[in-house]
């Protein structure tokens, strides 16, 4: 992935992206009072090769003038056959409310769904209202079965498949 949003370049995830991811997530989690924990809910935010690129998933950032501001990735689930869960979906707060958000899940959405995927998953905070928001705008579901600890909300979405548009045709 590389495509300009904006005034934002999203990219693919690069190895020097390591620190800033983990400062990226630290830094929206304190804001919210929820702790960074890199050994266990946060271990793919600081070891994206195995947890993502290894497993056939996408991890993106978004960057603004040379600096990480956002990110997002996908993995392969284990909830349903062909699924994947959406991960790490964080942009700072002086960055929001500009699309890039909805921008992101969009891509997201779409690149998952052309690998072949056809469900995408997701477990979030009930205080992170913004982000409740917009899944619960682009059709995501509540569903059961959170497993992260600091996570109370799970939701999933049927994703459209890059030829469905030509069937009904």
């Amino acid at each position: 992935m590389k495509q300009q949003y904006r005034e934002f370049l999203v990219r693919d995830w690069q190895p020097g992206d390591r620190q800033p991811v983990s400062s990226l997530v630290q830094a929206v989690l304190a804001e919210y009072g929820m702790s960074f924990e890199p050994d266990s809910s946060d271990r793919d935010a600081v070891q994206i090769e195995d947890a993502y690129w290894n497993t056939g998933g996408e991890f993106w950032v978004a960057d603004y003038q040379g600096t990480v501001i956002g990110s997002g990735g996908y993995y392969p689930s284990h909830r349903a056959a062909n699924a994947v869960e959406l991960r790490k979906m964080f942009i700072l707060p002086e960055f929001r409310r500009q699309g890039l958000g909805r921008f992101l899940l969009s891509e997201l959405e779409q690149s998952a769904a052309t690998k072949g995927f056809t469900e995408m998953w997701l477990e979030t905070a009930t205080v992170l209202k913004e982000a409740i928001g917009l899944y619960e705008r682009y059709g995501y579901q509540p569903s059961t079965g959170v497993e992260t600890q600091r996570c109370d909300r799970i939701y999933y979405k049927v994703l459209s498949q890059p030829n469905d548009s030509l069937k009904s045709n």
